[in-house]
C-alpha cells in the first residue's frame, strides 16, 4: 500500500467518523462543526483524486458560506432540541425505510451504472495531467452543456433555502428585543430625553450643638 491509499483510507475513515457523529450529536452547533469536518475530508480525498477545483469548491462555498448560513440560522432561531428528540423513535422506522432505499438507488447506480467506464493507463501515470486538457475548463463545459438544466435547478434550490432561511430569522418573536432601523434613523433628543423643571426644596437648617439639648427639654414640657 503507498501512502496515497494510506491517505485516502485516513481520510475516509475520519469522513465517516465525522458523518456518524452528524446525525448523533445532541447539540446542533456540535453537528455543524462535525458536517464541516466532513466536508474538509472529502475536499482532501477530492485532491487526492486530482479535482483540485472541486476541492477548492467545496472549501470555499460550502466550509465557508454555507456552514456559517447554518450556524447563523441554528443560533438565531434557538431550536429546542429537547422537543426534537421526543419524535425520534416515532419516525425511526420511515426514516430507517428512506435510508434504505436511497442506500439501494445510490449501489444500483454505482454498480451498474457505468459497466463500460474505463480509464486510459497512461492518464493515471501522469496524474490526470493531460496536456491540452485542464480540470476546471472539461468540469465547467459538462455543467453548462450537458448539465445545464440540473446546475439551474439547483441554483433555483439553493436560492429558495436561502431566502427561507432569511425569513425565518427575520420572523416577528415575542421574546425578541431587536429594534426597527427606520425608528433608529429618525430617531430624536426630544424622544429620548425628557427634561422635568421641578421647584428648589428648602433644606431645614440644622440647630447649633448648644442649643439641642434645650429644645430637647422645652418640647417635652406640658
Amino acid at each position: 500500500m503507498d501512502f496515497q491509499a494510506g491517505f485516502f483510507y485516513v481520510f475516509a475513515a475520519l469522513l465517516l467518523f465525522a458523518a456518524f457523529k452528524v446525525i448523533t450529536a445532541r447539540n446542533a452547533v456540535h453537528a455543524v462543526l462535525y458536517l464541516m469536518l466532513a466536508f474538509s475530508q472529502a475536499a482532501a480525498i477530492f485532491l487526492l483524486l486530482k479535482a483540485e477545483f472541486l476541492a477548492i469548491t467545496l472549501v470555499l462555498v460550502y466550509l465557508g458560506a454555507v456552514m456559517v448560513l447554518f450556524l447563523f440560522v441554528v443560533m438565531m432561531m434557538d431550536i429546542n432540541t429537547e422537543v426534537l428528540r421526543k419524535g425520534f423513535w416515532r419516525h425511526f422506522p420511515i426514516t430507517a425505510l428512506l435510508g434504505a432505499v436511497i442506500s439501494v438507488q445510490l449501489i444500483v447506480v454505482l454498480w451498474f451504472g457505468f459497466p463500460q467506464m474505463t480509464v486510459d493507463p497512461a492518464v493515471l501515470t501522469r496524474g490526470m495531467h493531460v496536456p491540452g486538457h485542464e480540470n476546471t475548463l472539461e468540469l465547467g463545459l459538462l455543467l453548462y452543456s450537458a448539465y445545464l438544466y440540473p446546475v439551474q435547478i439547483a441554483g433555483v434550490i439553493l436560492l429558495v433555502g436561502m431566502i427561507a432561511a432569511i425569513a425565518l430569522v427575520l420572523r416577528e418573536r415575542k421574546d425578541s428585543k431587536a429594534i426597527d432601523a427606520s425608528i433608529q434613523v429618525r430617531v430624536k433628543a426630544a424622544d429620548r430625553l425628557q427634561v422635568l423643571h421641578m421647584p428648589p426644596t428648602p433644606k431645614p437648617a440644622a440647630a447649633a450643638p448648644d442649643q439641642a439639648p434645650a429644645a430637647q427639654a422645652k418640647e417635652g414640657q406640658p
